[in-house]
């Protein structure tokens, strides 16, 4: 948080390195939650890829109360929601292009457990309605809290606990279908 606080400063006062730093850190999370998002890895690349030039062109005048993580996060939400908006959505994508989830046990038969496992995972979160999709997306991995992800939705923030307890629920009942077949 604090090594956050320090690049914003420094990204806001024209550091190159400090928006390089940025991007490095955070590239990685953003594209895995925009895979969740949208179920296409071409659409997330281009989601991630907008909001980082956004966020370049803001320079000088980032300011963030609270992570810089969860800001990102929000951003990308809107970016694929305009996404959504601007085109008609093209065919899903597969969980097999994803190609930059690296493993670090160098097992073959471990990465194919934990591909086969990002697999169920990711057909399961497409089946979520939109909403409960998003929180569940931005809860758990963008580090994003109930009442930001209200904000966003435009929404209660017990609404928004009620997504993510449905959405939750239903990945458990999906996920634990797959694994009984």
């Amino acid at each position: 948080m604090m090594e956050d606080k320090v690049l914003i400063w420094r990204f806001n006062r024209g550091s190159r390195d400090a928006l390089g730093r940025i991007y490095e850190k955070y590239k990685n999370e953003l594209l895995k939650l925009a895979v969740v998002l949208t179920n296409d890895v071409g659409t997330a690349e281009d989601a991630v890829q907008d909001v980082f030039v956004n966020f370049a062109r803001s320079a000088g005048k980032v300011r963030t109360s609270g992570s810089l993580r969860a800001f990102l996060s929000v951003c990308l939400v809107n970016r694929v929601r305009n996404l959504r908006r601007e085109e008609k959505r093209r065919p899903s994508g597969n969980v097999e292009e994803f190609d930059c989830v690296v493993s670090d046990t160098g097992r073959p038969e471990r990465w194919l457990i934990l591909s086969e496992r990002l697999g169920l995972l990711s057909g399961a979160m497409a089946k979520l309605p939109e909403e409960q999709r998003e929180v569940v997306a931005l809860y758990m991995q963008g580090d994003v809290t109930f009442r930001q992800i209200a904000e966003v939705q435009n929404a209660s923030v017990n609404t928004v606990q009620g997504r993510y307890r449905y959405g939750i629920d239903k990945l458990r009942k999906l996920l634990n279908s797959e694994v009984t077949k």
